[in-house]
C-alpha cells in the first residue's frame, strides 16, 4: 500500500472519529464539551507515535531493545499532550483547567498514564490491520511476477542439454588451441547452468549465488586481461545460508556497465560480509563519465521491486552518488 494512501486513510480514520463525538454530542445534546476535544487531540498524538514509528520501525523489525521504550514514549506523549492542552492552553481560552490546582504531577500521571494505552492499543490493532493487508497484497503480486517470471523462464530455455553439449564440444575444440578461450567457455557454462536452473524468484544457497559472482567477474578478466582491476572480498560464513537467486548480480553488472574497470587507481570495489543472518553486501566503483549506455541491466527499479517482495521490512537498500563515486550499500536479513 503506497505511503500517500495510508496517509489518506488514516486522516480520513480520525476525521470520522470527530465527527461522530461531534453528532454525539449534538444528539445528547451535551453542550460544549472541550475535554473530550483535548482527550481527542492527545490521542491522535500518542496513536500518531505508534502507527508511524513505533510499530513500522521497531516492531516489524523485530528492534525489540526499541520497542519498549517507544510505547513508553508513546503514553508519556499522551499524558504530555493532554496536560498541555487542558492544564496550560485552557486556562489562557477558558480560565479554567480540567484538574483541581492542587492536583500534584503524580496524581496527574497515575490518572492518565492508563488512558495512554489505550491510543497505543488502538494504534495496534489498526496497524496490524493495515500490515496484514499490506502482506496479502504483496504475497498476491509476488505469486503473479513469480508466475510471469517462470512463464518468461520457460519461453525463453533452450534444451540445456543441447546447450552444454554443445559448449562441451566447443570446449573441445578450443583447448588444444587456447587454454583462456576454454576457460572462458567452462565459466560461460557454469553461469548458464546457474541461470536455468534457478527461476528468478526461487532461493538458492549464499555459496552458489558467490561463485555465479565470481564467474561473472572471471569472464569479465579475460576480455580485459591486464587491465581490469575489481577486488571481490568476502568474510563470513556461507554455509548454510540461503538467498533469493540472482538478487546481487544486477549491482555488480551495474557497476561494470557505467563504471571504470581499467584504471588500477580506481578499481571496482565489491564487498560481501556475512554476520549471522545479516548479509551486507557493498559495491563501490568510479563514474565513467563518457558512457553513453543508460541502461543498468535488468533496471534498479525492477532490483528494488524485488527486494520489497521478497524481503519486505528485513531489507535496506541504499544508493549514494556523488560526481565521481557511486556506491550501492545492501543489507539482507537471511531468514
Amino acid at each position: 500500500m503506497k505511503k500517500n494512501r495510508v496517509i489518506l486513510y488514516y486522516l480520513l480514520i480520525w476525521a470520522c472519529w470527530a465527527f461522530y463525538l461531534y453528532i454525539d454530542n449534538v444528539i445528547n445534546k451535551r453542550g460544549y464539551q472541550p475535554y473530550i476535544w483535548s482527550n481527542l487531540a492527545a490521542t491522535c498524538t500518542g496513536f500518531s507515535f505508534c502507527f508511524f514509528i513505533v510499530y513500522p520501525r521497531w516492531l516489524k523489525r523485530k528492534k525489540m531493545h526499541w520497542l519498549i521504550p517507544g510505547l513508553l514514549i508513546a503514553d508519556g506523549l499522551f499524558i504530555v499532550s493532554r496536560y498541555l492542552i487542558e492544564e496550560v492552553l485552557y486556562p489562557l481560552i477558558l480560565g479554567h483547567g480540567n484538574y483541581d490546582p492542587g492536583v500534584t504531577s503524580g496524581q496527574y500521571i497515575s490518572d492518565n498514564w492508563w488512558r495512554g494505552l489505550q491510543p497505543v492499543l488502538f494504534s495496534f490493532i489498526v496497524w496490524a490491520l493495515f500490515d496484514t493487508f499490506k502482506k496479502e497484497r504483496e504475497a498476491e503480486q509476488l505469486t503473479k511476477e513469480r508466475i510471469q517470471a517462470e512463464l518468461l523462464f520457460l519461453k525463453t530455455q533452450v534444451n540445456p542439454h543441447f546447450l552444454y553439449n554443445t559448449l562441451n564440444y566447443m570446449y573441445s575444440l578450443a583447448y588444444p588451441v587456447s587454454d583462456r578461450l576454454a576457460e572462458a567457455i567452462i565459466k560461460l557454462s557454469q553461469l548458464m547452468r546457474y541461470m536455468l536452473h534457478n527461476t528468478l524468484d526461487g532461493m538458492i544457497g549464499l555459496q552458489p549465488e558467490i561463485d555465479y559472482l565470481n564467474n561473472y567477474i572471471e569472464i569479465y578478466r579475460l576480455r580485459f586481461e591486464d587491465h581490469f582491476f575489481v577486488q571481490f572480498r568476502i568474510q563470513g560464513d556461507a554455509t548454510n545460508k540461503r538467498i533469493a537467486s540472482l538478487v546481487l548480480i544486477p549491482f555488480v553488472e551495474n557497476a561494470f556497465k557505467h563504471g571504470i574497470v581499467d584504471d588500477a587507481a580506481k578499481p571496482v570495489q565489491i564487498q560481501l560480509d556475512i554476520q549471522g543472518d545479516q548479509l551486507l553486501f557493498r559495491v563501490t566503483n568510479s563514474i565513467h563519465h563518457d558512457d553513453k549506455d543508460h541502461s543498468s541491466g535488468i533496471g534498479l527499479a525492477n532490483i528494488r521491486r524485488r527486494l520489497s517482495l521478497i524481503y519486505p521490512g528485513s531489507h535496506e537498500l541504499m544508493i549514494v552518488q556523488d560526481k565521481e563515486i557511486y556506491t550501492v550499500h545492501l543489507s539482507i536479513t537471511l531468514n
